[in-house]
C-alpha cells in the first residue's frame, strides 16, 4: 500500500511564529541590557581602532605643530651656514666740506658732483663720514630761482645763504659759517671745511689727514705766506681750511667775527681766531695742498702734480680739471662697453 502524502505546512503561522520568537529575543537583550538602541555593541578592538587616530590628531596639535619652527630651524642648521651680514664701519668722524660758489656756475657744479660724487662712492669706502654743500647768496635772478630749485630737487646739496651779497670778501663766509652752527646744531660736524669752486680735493687724502687732529680749538690748511711752513705765522689760505665745530660756534656768537665780517675772507679767518685767542691747534697741510703750477710760477704755492697731493687750487677751466684728474688716474674704473669709444 502506498505511503500517505505529507502534509502541508500552514506558511503564514510559521512565519508569524518565527516573528513572536524574534520578538521576544529582542525583548530579552534589551532586559539584559544588550543592543541599546537597536546598535550592536562595539568590541574593545574597535574602540582602539576609533580612539587611534583622535589621539594621533592630539598629539599633532598638542606636541608637534609647536615645534614647527624650531623644526625649521634644525633642518636650516643642518644645510650650509648662511653668509653674516658685512659689518658696518662707524666713521671716524665728520667732516662739512661747504663749496662758496655763486648760482649761475652750473657746469661747474655739474663737475664738482661728479668728481666729490665718485670718490664718495668710491668701493673702499672713506673712514669719515663726508656731506659736500654748494653754498651761494640769494637768488637775485628769474632763471636762478627756477633752475637752482631743480638742482635741490634732484641733488639735495645746495645750501642758499640769506644775509648776504654774492661777494666772496664782503660777508660770505662769516655768513656761511654762522648758519652752519644753527643749521646743523642738532647734528654737528666734527670738522667744517670752506672750499673754492676751483679747487679739487681728493677725499680719500684729505680723510687721512684729518683722522689724526684734534677735535677741539683745531685750526687746519695751507699757510700763508706762501714761503711759511709755519701755521702760526699768519693763516690759512682761502682754497681750503678746516675749523673744529667749537670754533665754528664760537665764530657764530663772537662779536669778534661779527664786527670784521668784511674784507679778504681767510685774512679775516686767522684774525678773528688770533684776537679771539682761539686756534691753538694748528697744522699746515702743504705741500700737499697746494696750487696748480703755471708755466712761469707765481708764487711758492705752486708746485706739481704728486702723489700724496691733497688738494690742487686755482684749476680755473676744464683742461686743467681734465689734467689733474688724468695724473690721479681718475677714469681707471671706466670698463669697456660697445656703447662708447674712448682712445
Amino acid at each position: 500500500m502506498p505511503p500517505p502524502p505529507p502534509k502541508k505546512k500552514n506558511l503564514l503561522k510559521s512565519f508569524m511564529g518565527n516573528g513572536k520568537d524574534a520578538l521576544q529575543q529582542v525583548g530579552t537583550k534589551q532586559r539584559h541590557g544588550g543592543g541599546g538602541g537597536g546598535l550592536p555593541r562595539l568590541s574593545a578592538s574597535s574602540k582602539a581602532l576609533v580612539l587611534l587616530p583622535l589621539l594621533l590628531l592630539a598629539f599633532i596639535f598638542l606636541f608637534v605643530y609647536p615645534k614647527e619652527f624650531e623644526l625649521q630651524a634644525m633642518l636650516s642648521a643642518c644645510g650650509p651656514a648662511a653668509a653674516e651680514p658685512a659689518a658696518v664701519r662707524k666713521p671716524e668722524f665728520r667732516l662739512l666740506i661747504g663749496v662758496l660758489t655763486r648760482a649761475d656756475l652750473y657746469e661747474r657744479r655739474h663737475l664738482l658732483r661728479m668728481v666729490y660724487g665718485l670718490q664718495l662712492a668710491s668701493p673702499g669706502g672713506l673712514a669719515a663720514h663726508v656731506d659736500v654743500r654748494f653754498v651761494f647768496c640769494r637768488l637775485y635772478k628769474d632763471d636762478q630761482r627756477v633752475l637752482v630749485p631743480l638742482e635741490i630737487l634732484a641733488h639735495g646739496d645746495v645750501i642758499v645763504l640769506d644775509g648776504c651779497e654774492e661777494n666772496l670778501n664782503g660777508g660770505k663766509t662769516y655768513t656761511f659759517l654762522s648758519a652752519v652752527a644753527a643749521l646743523y646744531a642738532d647734528e654737528p660736524y666734527d670738522y667744517v671745511m670752506k672750499a673754492d669752486d676751483d679747487i679739487f680735493l681728493r677725499l680719500p687724502q684729505l680723510v687721512g689727514s684729518l683722522g689724526g687732529m684734534p677735535r677741539e680749538d683745531m685750526y687746519y690748511g695751507a699757510t700763508i705766506p706762501c714761503d711759511s711752513m709755519d701755521p702760526f705765522r699768519e693763516y690759512m689760505a682761502g682754497m681750503a681750511y678746516a675749523l673744529s665745530w667749537d670754533l665754528v660756534q664760537w665764530i657764530a656768537t663772537s662779536d669778534v667775527a661779527r664786527n670784521h665780517s668784511v674784507g679778504t675772507e681767510d685774512m679775516l679767518t686767522g684774525l678773528w681766531l688770533r684776537i679771539g685767542g682761539k686756534g691753538k691747534n694748528r697744522f699746515n697741510a702743504k705741500p700737499a695742498i697746494h696750487d696748480y703750477l703755471n708755466p712761469v710760477p707765481v708764487d711758492q704755492c705752486e708746485h706739481e702734480f704728486m702723489p700724496t697731493t691733497i688738494g690742487v687750487h686755482r684749476l680755473k677751466s676744464n683742461p686743467r680739471w681734465a689734467e689733474a684728474l688724468k695724473y690721479f688716474n681718475f677714469t681707471a674704473g671706466l670698463q669697456p662697453s660697445k656703447f662708447y669709444k674712448i682712445d
